[in-house]
């Protein structure tokens, strides 16, 4: 049985969001993955009785339980942590004790972002001086299931879009998966 992965992440909101799907798709193919990305492209179809947004929301979540793991798109968004509802998503694995898999393009802590953001003078805020990729909470939700987040190994930031830091994480959670079905 082939493990089926949801692909988290704000590439939903990319200009060429379904080509990147698909590379993102061929991807998790080459390791033994399904991969099941959230796409809006028929949402128009799905929306007779409901709003978009709605309708949006009950395909991701049917999506959702339809699959085994999430990969987890945790580059910044709109700020200086990971998009609000690739968070919602992961912590949904969480809730139903699914594997989490998660990786971000930026090579910067959340300390760091955070202190860019709103400045050195705000120390009082509490930021965060742990180094860790993102808020501590999403860094426990993904190591819940023993997995790191992947962050790339050459200290170069990538764009949102980049795929190599993707393709790690994809690769380590078929092996998780293989490893876990030979148990």
């Amino acid at each position: 049985m082939t493990a089926t992965a949801y692909l988290a992440g704000p590439d939903v909101f990319l200009p060429n969001a379904v080509a990147h799907a698909a590379r993102k798709v061929e991807i998790c193919r080459r390791y033994g993955l399904r991969a099941c990305p959230p796409l809006n492209e028929d949402v128009e179809t799905a929306a007779k009785a409901l709003d978009i947004w709605q309708a949006i929301y009950e395909k991701d979540i049917a999506m959702m339980e339809r699959c085994d793991i999430v990969i987890a798109n945790l580059t910044p968004f709109g700020g200086a942590s990971a998009d609000a509802g690739t968070l919602i998503e992961v912590g949904w694995f969480l809730g139903k004790g699914r594997p989490i898999f998660g990786y971000s393009n930026t090579t910067e802590s959340f300390e760091q972002r955070m202190r860019r953001q709103f400045g050195e003078g705000h120390a009082d805020l509490g930021i965060e001086g742990f180094h860790l990729p993102d808020n501590l909470m999403i860094v426990g939700a993904v190591h819940s299931g023993g997995y790191p987040i992947f962050v790339p190994s050459d200290d170069k930031a990538r764009s949102l879009d980049a795929l190599d830091v993707f393709e790690a994480c994809a690769a380590a959670a078929a092996h998780c998966v293989a490893d876990r079905k030979a148990r």
